[in-house]
């Protein structure tokens, strides 16, 4: 099993930064790609960002794309998602996530971490 504990999220105001952090720990031999996704209130949850655990490929939603940056640590033991320029719409629940083939569907992924609150005033 893969364990994933998510940090960082919170209040800002629109035009902001944060930074999420999602310690890794288990069986991380068996991670193939980490990723962030968001779930809104009323809303599925939805792909945000993912990296391709081996070479460290990043791929992006197209709403976050140019704002927001996963990033790992170099031991591999956490990841980590940077969100600049915030707006309302960025609001959500937003969760790490490892999946043990190379994919962005949601239903793919097998463990989950218990997810972080961000909040963006207007």
């Amino acid at each position: 099993q893969v364990h994933l504990v998510e940090s960082g999220g919170g209040l800002v105001q629109a035009g902001g930064s944060l930074r999420l952090s999602c310690a890794i720990s288990g069986d991380t031999f068996t991670i193939y790609t980490m990723a962030w996704f968001r779930q809104a209130p009323g809303k599925e949850r939805e792909f945000v960002a993912a990296m391709h655990w081996g070479v460290e490929n990043t791929y992006y939603a197209d709403s976050v794309k140019g704002r927001f940056t996963i990033s790992r640590e170099n031991t591999r033991n956490a990841v980590y998602l940077q969100l600049d320029s915030l707006t309302p719409d960025d609001t959500a629940t937003y969760y790490c996530a490892s999946a043990s083939t190379f994919t962005i569907r949601r239903t793919s992924y097998q463990y989950w971490g218990q997810g972080t609150q961000v909040t963006v005033s207007s």
